[in-house]
């Protein structure tokens, strides 16, 4: 999502077709994911994890996200990361 924002749980629920989402807690991210709080990636994680991108991104012609180290980002084409994330679109916050 935009830098702006924050994600509405229920609307990544909806998305994700569960009842209810939240977000990893800070202990478990590392072992899970690979990547360390504030260097979460939805590229190149330990496992494939189903990743979900807010429709804006498609307005843009390049978007960043992290490069898995913190302070690191990547830029790149909201397709590309759409095709390497296997990212689905849809809305995460209310506009």
């Amino acid at each position: 999502i935009p830098g702006e924002h924050e994600v509405d749980l229920k609307l990544a629920a909806k998305a994700s077709g569960n009842k209810k989402c939240d977000l990893i807690p800070v202990k478990e991210l590392l072992p899970l994911t690979g990547y360390i709080r504030g260097g979460c990636s939805p590229i190149g994680m330990k496992k494939h994890f189903p990743t979900y991108i807010h429709e804006t991104c498609l307005h843009f012609s390049s978007v960043f996200v992290s490069a898995g180290v913190r302070g690191l980002q990547l830029k790149l084409a909201p397709s590309d990361l759409i095709r390497e994330a296997k990212a689905e679109i849809c809305r995460l916050f209310e506009e």
